[in-house]
């Protein structure tokens, strides 16, 4: 069992491609979300809203897993099952600006992809996830 991204399929990481997230609901069902995200070389980073079933899913169950697919060869996708090591505010929005000019080019976060009236009531989480499991195909 490997917790390290080949380099065969670390270009999924490395471009802005779309990250599907899984966490676990409360009753154990699965939840699913498409969302931004980074390798650091260590952890995969994504941010999200606190009071969301994501963020308490996150916090609460400490277990997701990330699968990314190649756009061009959909029969060829990275998955990476983890621990969530982190949720927090600190450095949430820089993450969420970090992404938001690698994901559409904007500079940040509020005031291009969600208003800046909305910094005040979407408050942002970081989170953090250590790869317990990587699995590759094609």
């Amino acid at each position: 069992m490997t917790t390290t991204i080949p380099a065969s399929h670390l270009d999924l990481l490395e471009q802005p491609n779309v990250i599907v997230l899984a966490t676990v609901m409360p009753d154990g069902q699965p939840q699913v979300n498409c969302v931004w995200g980074l390798y650091d070389g260590g952890h995969i980073r994504l941010f999200t809203w606190r009071g969301t079933q994501k963020e308490r899913n996150l916090r609460e169950r400490r277990k997701a897993t990330v699968l990314v697919v190649d756009p061009y060869n959909p029969y060829r996708y990275l998955e990476i099952r983890g621990t969530v090591e982190e949720v927090t505010p600190d450095g949430a929005e820089a993450l969420a600006d970090q992404l938001t000019q690698r994901y559409v080019n904007q500079p940040t976060f509020f005031g291009h992809v969600e208003p800046e009236e909305k910094r005040t009531e979407m408050q942002l989480v970081a989170c953090r996830i250590r790869p317990t499991r990587v699995v590759t195909y094609g």
